[in-house]
């Protein structure tokens, strides 16, 4: 389970990646130093509040956006937890089976 530092440090970069953006040049947007960003980006180091707010101002979000974990898991990530939970359990498979089958 990741800790609240990584977790926020995933979401940064994903928003970094989704607007395209490297390290350099949201470094440079928010006002803050390349290594500060890198070490919140590794889950190092906690930013502080006005980091917070000069990151969420660089991306154009509000400073909560920057904690809504729940896309932080690439597929590949979804799909190893999903079989992880099916693989002992056949009548699940069974169902989501059939809900595949459903949706597709």
């Amino acid at each position: 389970m990741k800790n609240i530092k990584q977790l926020l440090g995933q979401r940064i970069k994903e928003l970094r990646k989704r607007k395209k953006l490297t390290q350099e040049r949201l470094a440079e947007l928010a006002g803050i130093e390349i290594p500060s960003l890198s070490n919140i980006e590794n889950g190092k180091n906690y930013p502080s509040y006005e980091t917070l707010e000069k990151l969420s101002r660089a991306f154009e979000i509000r400073p909560f956006e920057l904690y809504l974990f729940e896309d932080c898991r690439n597929k590949e990530e979804l799909l190893r937890e999903m079989v992880s939970v099916m693989e002992n359990d056949e009548q699940l498979i069974r169902k989501m089976y059939q809900y595949f089958l459903c949706v597709k």
